[in-house]
């Protein structure tokens, strides 16, 4: 970058690593003329965790916590990639009782990531009340992840082959009450924030970008739909029985931060749409499918049966074997396209794991969209691409 020009010299300034608007361990180093922004350079990198060559040390299963943690507010949303992956490796076809319980727990963490991008949005941009609120309102999504999963941020809870464990008892109240309770709050959100004169004032027509520019950077999710552009990966490619739902694609049209603040409540919305689809119209059948593939046989067929005795033992020791060969899996995660490449070379564990992560593409448009800018501009920009660091730095 230019240190200044013939009259006068530029100044710099390090948003970050350790600013809370950069929402992580991230920098931008800034090249600023007053407080406009001439120049920028993202800078990532800061807690680099490998992985990918995690996924190639570990067995099949045993690598499922660590998929948590890659958007470690997507909870089991990052599990389904991942073992839709190995199930196409492996022919495993899962019942539909565990396809729609996918789906409704995916659902749950879409609510409580875009509760909390919700309240820092507000928050970045000037309102602390509303945070306090979307974080009480989190915590009633978690008490039903809890109770169904027994887990809240990482529950790590889908299996190759199926779900941890079958659906506890009242679960159906549980769900039904939140379904109450939700609605009622996204509209005060809307009443109370998201209507509010300063918020517009600071969002609509900051850090603007068109169809044709996102396309090009390679944003997904919100961020490319808030331009106009009609793609969900729920609708173009299905997964996990998505076509048997009805819901709608929220769009808007000037692409801005105050647009992809709204799709992501619009979304909140279908989300509760799906769930309650899900409520009604739950399948019996197995929580797991029955292939010698899957997770780990039932426990009590292991003291009757010597075969299902030894398939527990190899499952839980050493790993199910799968089958050589390549498979890919897109899904519609938070933030975005979530998708895994797996390569197995017939092997307790993978050869190669590539996983792509939306938060990488949003982050590298930063200084086509925001230069030419104000640096408060920059900060409500920031906060409405909804990223976390563990999502980029993989």
């Amino acid at each position: 970058m230019k240190r200044g020009t013939k009259d006068e010299d530029f100044m710099f300034l390090n948003l970050g690593p350790n600013h809370p608007s950069a929402h992580g361990a991230f920098r931008i180093v800034l090249q600023l003329d007053g407080e406009e922004i001439i120049d920028c350079v993202p800078d990532i990198g800061y807690h680099h965790r490998g992985a990918e060559k995690m996924a190639e040390r570990q067995s099949w299963h045993s690598f499922i916590p660590y998929t948590d943690r890659i958007d470690y507010l997507g909870g089991v949303m990052n599990n389904l990639p991942y073992v839709l992956a190995v199930e196409k490796l492996a022919g495993i076809t899962v019942p539909a009782r565990v396809q729609t319980i996918r789906v409704m727990m995916a659902e749950f963490f879409r609510i409580t990531s875009h509760l909390l991008f919700l309240g820092t949005y507000i928050q970045d941009v000037g309102g602390m009340t509303p945070i306090f609120f979307m974080f009480t309102d989190r915590m009633k999504a978690y008490d039903v992840i809890e109770a169904i999963t027994g887990g809240r941020m990482h529950p790590a809870w889908f299996r190759i082959g199926g779900v941890a464990h079958d659906l506890p008892q009242g679960w159906d109240r549980l769900v039904r009450d939140f379904l109450n309770w939700m609605p009622k709050r996204i509209d005060e959100y809307v009443k109370a924030a998201i209507q509010n004169g300063i918020l517009r004032a600071r969002t609509i027509g900051t850090a603007q970008y068109n169809s044709a520019e996102a396309l090009a950077w390679g944003v997904t999710g919100a961020g490319l739909r808030a331009t106009g552009v009609d793609y969900d990966i729920r609708k173009a490619r299905p997964y996990s029985g998505y076509e048997n739902f009805e819901f709608d694609v929220p769009l808007a049209h000037n692409g801005d931060a105050y647009d992809r603040c709204t799709v992501r409540i619009e979304e909140m919305r279908q989300s509760l749409r799906i769930i309650k689809q899900c409520l009604d119209h739950m399948p019996a059948g197995d929580y797991k499918a029955d292939h010698p593939l899957t997770c780990p046989p039932p426990k009590e067929k292991t003291l009757q049966h010597i075969e299902t005795l030894i398939t527990h033992f190899l499952s839980v020791s050493w790993g199910p074997i799968m089958p050589a060969g390549e498979s890919s899996q897109m899904i519609e995660a938070t933030k975005g396209i979530n998708s895994y490449y797996l390569t197995s070379d017939k092997a307790t564990m993978s050869y190669r794991t590539r996983i792509r992560t939306p938060s990488f593409a949003h982050l590298q448009q930063i200084p086509s969209v925001i230069n030419g800018s104000m640096i408060p501009d920059l900060i409500a920009y920031l906060a409405s691409i909804d990223f976390v660091m563990a999502d980029v730095d993989r």
